[in-house]
């Protein structure tokens, strides 16, 4: 006796084995989805993704566009200063400047790495500061052997920024006093195009804003531990721009002048006064000891004003003074007072 099978029952079974063939291929193609999800983004992709053609990051605007301004956080390293020049009334220092801002277009989560050190090629593709140097002569990247430029973006957008520069800056001294002067030298770093709308410079304060290599020296000054840290906003017809200042004390040494100059003019004095014991009818001897003594007070003064600027307040001396010590001026003041008393 033959049974007969429904037709609705004969097409399931003639179709299960497709079906699971087809599930099982999808489940294949889920778990190899899967596991390609899982694998970590390659870095050149998720730079692209960051800040290249298909992030649709502007360099050309700052964070927080029309929002308030950017806070950058300024701090100074200091490499080496010297040649302070009274003549040009400058100085060169080589610096460390490191400059750190937020930037929310920046922030990432898709790479593990708390921060990235990218190489400094990458500076164009990002906004920067456009600070510069108020009070700057001169100025020179390094380029050996490759930029002397770091920037660092920090996962929650955090930029730090840092290159190495040599400046000469303007450095107006009083020399009243020379050379038992103290000079007070600044460095000033100014916003060129951003008003304080739109930027703010700040000095750090979680650790020293100003450092100093270990060791330094400066062959004519020493170098004061104190800093004055300030704020010295510009005012232009453009408008109001943020501007930050650092104070440097720099003590002249007096040992060189003492030596090469006090003790000398102090000993020809000395020696004029000799003219007093000389016989009055030696005239020769006391006119030829008079005029080697001016000679002489004569080239250590033209010696003494080589290394001062010519400028009629730091040539014109007076002999009336409160130093403690008698100064080389003087000196030339009265040595010929004591000559012509030996005449």
């Amino acid at each position: 006796m033959t049974t007969l099978v429904p037709a609705s029952l004969f097409l399931l079974l003639w179709t299960l084995p497709g079906k699971v063939l087809l599930s099982v291929a999808l489940a294949k193609e889920d778990v190899k989805s899967g596991l390609k999800g899982s694998q970590p983004m390659s870095p050149s992709d998720f730079l692209d993704k960051l800040m290249g053609r298909t992030s649709g990051y502007d360099a050309r605007i700052r964070p927080n566009f029309k929002g308030p301004p950017v806070n950058v956080t300024c701090n100074i390293f200091i490499n080496s200063l010297g040649s302070v020049t009274e003549t040009t009334m400058d100085y060169r220092v080589n610096v460390f400047l490191r400059q750190q801002w937020n930037d929310p277009r920046l922030a990432y989560r898709e790479y593990p790495d708390d921060s990235l050190d990218l190489d400094p090629s990458m500076l164009d593709s990002i906004w920067k500061p456009d600070l510069f140097f108020a009070n700057e002569k001169g100025a020179n990247f390094h380029e050996v052997t490759t930029d002397n430029k770091l920037l660092r973006i920090f996962k929650n957008g955090n930029v730090l920024y840092s290159i190495r520069l040599t400046l000469i800056l303007s450095c107006p001294m009083d020399l009243k006093n020379f050379p038992m002067d103290i000079q007070t030298c600044t460095m000033q770093l100014e916003s060129f195009g951003y008003t304080m709308n739109d930027l703010m410079f700040e000095w750090l304060e979680d650790a020293p804003a100003v450092q100093v290599a270990e060791g330094l020296t400066l062959p004519q000054f020493i170098l004061r531990d104190e800093k004055d840290l300030g704020y010295c906003t510009k005012h232009y017809n453009t408008g109001k721009f943020t501007c930050i200042e650092v104070k440097f004390h720099l003590e002249r040494q007096m040992g060189y002048y003492l030596i090469q100059m006090y003790i000398p003019s102090l000993l020809i004095v000395i020696l004029s006064w000799v003219s007093f014991w000389i016989n009055m009818d030696a005239a020769p001897a006391r006119v030829g000891l008079g005029i080697t003594t001016v000679l002489t007070m004569t080239t250590q003064s033209s010696g003494s004003r080589a290394s001062l600027p010519k400028v009629k307040r730091y040539a014109k001396r007076t002999c009336l003074t409160s130093s403690p010590l008698f100064p080389t001026h003087c000196m030339l003041c009265y040595a010929p007072l004591f000559i012509a008393f030996g005449f």
